[in-house]
């Protein structure tokens, strides 16, 4: 059973940078298409970056140019640097691992606040 936890998570100021980490235990990492994700309040989870087992990565537009994902397989990790983050940035942010078509796990979730 894979079991992810996300940390890195907390309060910045708009313009500042958090780096989070998704730890993976379980399953077998290398293998999967990690994602992050993130949830503000009274909207939809919405997705952020993906990178595939090979390293094929994709953004959204709203964090393409920000933010970063990369994954460290003899960790099993993966990473999402957010850089020029903003207040509109702020949510729950999810890591989440594609085992294989319509079977995901999800990480708890940690906080993100921007604010000055």
């Amino acid at each position: 059973q894979v079991q992810l936890v996300e940390s890195g998570g907390g309060l910045v100021q708009p313009g500042g940078s958090l780096r989070l980490s998704c730890a993976a235990t379980g399953g077998m990492f290398s293998s999967y298409t990690m994602g992050w994700y993130r949830q503000a309040p009274g909207k939809e989870r919405e997705v952020l970056a993906t990178i595939t087992h090979f390293g094929g990565i994709l953004y959204a537009d709203s964090v393409k140019g920000r933010f970063t994902i990369s994954r460290d397989n003899a960790k099993t990790t993966v990473y999402l640097q957010m850089n020029s983050l903003k207040p509109e940035d702020t949510a729950v942010y999810y890591c989440n691992a594609n085992i294989r078509p319509g079977v995901n796990a999800w990480g708890q979730g940690t906080q993100v606040t921007v604010s000055s």
